[in-house]
């Protein structure tokens, strides 16, 4: 009983250093250029689009803001549903396991 008690530990120091890590990713935010520099993409460090530019170059005069903003909808769009789709499958595989209260896996 006691290596059991052991290794709940060790997963719940696991647990809170993945979270830890997981907030300092969230904080981060990344660049993403195509089109040599025509196509501007801004995601947070979840993955989570921030902002979108097109090049005036590429559209009809005043669209731009229409598409950018059709563009990042539709990819949080996506994304969420993906989310949702991981949350439900981790759920599934992990059913049946003796995890503690607040315990996910992959701890996230």
């Amino acid at each position: 009983m006691k290596d059991i008690m052991g290794l709940m530990k060790q997963a719940k120091q696991m647990q809170e250093k993945m979270q830890a890590m997981q907030e300092e990713l969230a904080s981060l935010e990344a660049e993403g250029i195509a089109g040599g520099g025509l196509v501007k993409v801004r995601l947070s460090g979840k993955g989570e689009m921030r902002s979108v530019d097109i090049d005036p170059s590429l559209v009809k005069e005043g669209e731009g803001d229409i598409i950018e903003d059709l563009v990042m909808a539709a990819y949080n769009d996506a994304r969420g549903k993906v989310d949702e789709m991981t949350a439900q499958k981790t759920s599934e595989l992990t059913a049946g396991l003796p995890l503690p209260p607040g315990m996910k896996l992959p701890f996230g």
